[in-house]
Parts: C-alpha cells; sequence; structure tokens
C-alpha cells in the first residue's frame, strides 16, 4: 500500500473514462517489455477491501490462459508484508533477471480516487501504514483506492469493495490487451496483413471502456 497525497499525476488514467482499457494498455505498451521474461508481483491482502487490489489483479491475470508471464500475487495466495522480501530473495536467485511489474493499491487525495498510475521504478508497499518493507518493481502500476493522510489502515478496510474490484479488473484486461497488441504488432512487423490499429476488428473486446 502507498501514499500518493502530494506526488504527481503524469502517466495516470480513470479507471470509469472513456476509452480507459485503451488508454491504459497504451501505457503499459511504452513501460513494459513484453518480449523479456516478466513477472508481475501484486502486492496487498484478501483481508482489506482497499489492500486486495494487487490480489485481485493477480487473480484475474492468473485467470487468462493466454496470459504467459509469471503472476506472483493473489486471492489465494497474496503477496504482502509477512512474505514480500522472502519472495525478492527467490527472484534474486532466478538464473537471469526477470523483468518486475509491481502492482498495488494507493492513497491519495479525493479527486484523484479511482486513478491507476503507471511510472517507471519501484513503489514502496506499507509505506501508507508506516511498515518498514524493501522497494520492488522496475515500473509500478498503483490504483488510488481511497483519501490517504488520516488513519489509513482503518480507511483501507472501509474501502468499497465494488471501486477495488472495477480498478483490478480494469488493471488485468489492459495489461492483457497490451500483451496482445504487443503480438499483432510482431505480426504487423513481420509484414502480415493484420491491421494493428482497428482494435475491436482484432481483439476480442467488443467494450474498451
Amino acid at each position: 500500500m502507498q501514499k500518493m497525497l502530494n506526488d504527481p499525476l503524469k502517466s495516470f488514467v480513470h479507471h470509469e473514462q472513456t476509452g480507459a482499457l485503451w488508454q491504459l494498455s497504451d501505457l503499459f505498451l511504452n513501460y513494459i517489455p513484453f518480449d523479456q521474461e516478466i513477472i508481475f508481483c501484486c502486492i496487498g491482502t484478501d483481508r482489506s477491501t482497499g489492500d486486495a487490489l494487487g490480489p485481485l489483479t493477480g487473480s484475474f491475470l492468473s485467470s487468462f490462459h493466454s496470459f504467459p508471464f509469471e503472476v506472483i500475487g493473489t486471492l489465494e495466495n497474496p503477496l504482502h508484508a509477512i512474505n514480500l522480501a522472502s519472495t525478492m530473495e527467490e527472484i534474486k536467485q532466478k538464473p537471469s533477471t526477470p523483468f518486475i511489474v509491481a502492482i498495488d493499491a494507493c492513497l491519495g487525495n479525493e479527486q484523484n480516487i479511482g486513478h491507476i498510475i503507471v511510472h517507471e521504478g519501484p513503489l514502496f508497499p506499507g509505506k501508507a501504514v508506516k511498515k518498514e518493507l524493501p522497494p520492488i518493481g522496475d515500473i509500478s502500476i498503483k490504483g488510488i483506492v481511497n483519501v490517504g493522510g488520516f488513519m489509513e489502515m482503518l480507511v483501507l478496510q472501509n474501502t468499497r469493495l465494488n471501486t477495488t474490484y472495477a480498478m483490478s479488473n480494469k488493471i488485468a484486461r489492459a495489461i492483457l490487451l497490451a500483451y496482445q497488441r504487443h503480438l499483432l504488432k510482431k505480426k504487423h512487423d513481420r509484414n502480415d496483413q493484420a491491421d494493428y490499429n482497428d482494435s475491436r476488428q482484432q481483439i476480442g473486446y467488443s467494450n474498451l471502456r
């Protein structure tokens, strides 16, 4: 869980705005190198509705049969304060260094609730609730689920599940869409006749809100 009270929003999309799915996939295409080994680390706990954004996203990603990348952190097996450090050590022991996409919920200003933020560099889980946890991620994806600044733990526990669920669902679908667009671009670059820019023709999403 992050605190985003004063951080500028640069690469961000509100999950309910028109075309949010497609715009998020644009961001993910710019930030995520899908040709590399990637691990999606979805941080949080299923014991708090606000802090469940990461595990929900991980569960959605894991349910996509066409999604080939490793996902750590789901509702069934959360990635949280207790196992984060040991999980990072396990990742470091891999023969090659994977690219890590870190996903977590965060708190912010009231007018920014619902925004999904993407930026280079790690996120610092537990910062909003005064926990000292190691930074994680080559890039960070954060969803502002509620207002920060006062009694953060209580705020997280009283966040609407519908907000967290909708945001995590949009993040996961946009990541999958970005990966599918990446594959289509590779076909296009091999002189395939596929129309890379026709989203509804090429990809099975009829609703790209």
